[in-house]
């Protein structure tokens, strides 16, 4: 199965959002992180990291003692692929129930709004 094809788990995903936002990171730093807002022992998000390293989803440096891990598949991909997920599953493929049901659900800010506002407008020039 190709990494960009890869489908992860809850606990991968918060694994990955770590990797995201740090870029690289040992099993410890990776760890510490999840441990703020998370009970998890530390031989958990190792056999967790060390599974999603056997099916690709991250890549592993292990030319030190300390194995170095970094995400192989990206936040946007993956966002992509869980949202569509989502819409197909969800939302009967409809795009627009998700978007009312997400603002709905979450008034977004005035930036938030004019971004919005710049993807419809570019989306009615195509």
């Amino acid at each position: 199965m190709a990494a960009k094809n890869i489908k992860p788990t809850e606990s991968e995903l918060e694994i990955l959002r770590v990797l995201w936002d740090k870029g690289t990171a040992t099993v410890r730093e990776v760890h510490e992180v999840l441990g703020e807002y998370k009970d998890a022992g530390y031989t958990t998000t190792l056999k967790l990291m060390q599974i999603m390293f056997e099916k690709g989803i991250v890549k592993r440096d292990d030319s030190s003692k300390t194995h170095i891990y970094r995400a192989n598949i990206s936040r946007e991909n993956t966002q992509q692929q869980l949202v569509g997920k989502m819409i197909n599953s969800l939302f009967g493929g409809s795009s627009t129930q998700l978007v009312m049901q997400a603002l709905g659900n979450h008034a977004p800010n005035k930036a938030e709004l004019e971004e919005i506002q710049k993807l419809l407008d570019n989306l009615k020039k195509q």
